[in-house]
């Protein structure tokens, strides 16, 4: 295996590579790895005061804020509008021509099959058709193809909690400041969004804001019970019941199929 690991994150709209794999992604770019993080649309509609075309210029610079933050390469947002991704063969013809680009080992992205929001169940339908033809040199001949197809994680969509596996689990305690520090970059959706935090007081302070985002969007942070099994798995049981913060994911049923002890080569910040 190569000594260097290239990782793309795909999400849906900006801010989320960040809240579901931010300290994984910090993990491998703390370890000298490269990592990018896709964005499939804009994120235009993702605010319940701004325009349009004023929120795109914001989450981008939101998004370059938080790539600084986690130590990651680059932070790509494409123009397709938000709300209007669809996986058609245009654009998972796009999708191809980014993971070869990034020349990825691994692809983490949203299930294919979940997620009541379209463009997150859209995002993970278009990288599962996508990933196939990432290895294929007859197709989108345009950009070389890899040399072999990468390994997919998925990330469990908010909607999805109770169903998805976490088959892995990775503890992100010695990184949970940069990934605390990358959603606070996205301050239009972790503090303001829709509009509806009128009961909330609005944080000021970096220790408010920490502690805000701890509190209204633990889901993302904390450790919970379908995460046990995996922690055990991966960590031992005595360190596994220590841990308080991690990520979960689900081995995807497309991608290279790997064994555990190959996966840990490619996530080598596993046990």
């Amino acid at each position: 295996m190569k000594q260097e690991i290239r990782v793309i994150v795909i999400g849906a709209h900006p801010d989320e590579p960040d809240i579901y794999a931010g300290g994984t992604a910090a993990l491998f770019a703390a370890l000298g790895h490269k990592v990018k993080f896709l964005s499939l649309t804009d994120g235009c509609g993702g605010h319940y005061e701004l325009p349009g075309p004023e929120l795109v210029t914001r989450r981008k610079k939101e998004a370059d804020e938080a790539a600084k933050r986690l130590g990651i390469v680059e932070y790509e947002v494409l123009s397709t509008h938000d709300g209007e991704l669809f996986p058609d063969v245009t654009t998972r013809n796009e999708v191809i021509r980014h993971i070869r680009r990034w020349q990825a080992d691994v692809v983490i992205t949203f299930h294919p099959a979940g997620g009541t929001h379209p463009d997150n169940r859209y995002a993970g339908h278009v990288v599962s058709d996508a990933v196939p033809f990432s290895a294929l040199k007859n197709a989108v001949i345009d950009v070389p193809a890899l040399e072999r197809t990468p390994v997919v994680l998925l990330m469990p969509d908010y909607s999805m909690k109770d169903r998805y596996q976490a088959d892995v689990v990775i503890d992100i305690e010695a990184v949970l400041e940069k990934k605390l520090l990358a959603c606070d970059a996205h301050a239009s959706q972790f503090y303001e969004f829709s509009g509806k935090n009128e009961d909330r007081e609005v944080p000021q302070t970096w220790e408010e804001k920490r502690e805000y985002l701890l509190k209204y969007w633990a889901p993302f942070f904390y450790v919970s019970d379908e995460m046990r099994a995996g922690l055990e798995k991966w960590y031992g049981a005595e360190r596994a019941a220590k841990i308080t913060y991690a990520e979960p994911f689900e081995i995807a049923n497309y991608g290279r199929k790997v064994d555990d002890e190959e996966l840990k080569k490619w996530f080598p910040m596993l046990g």
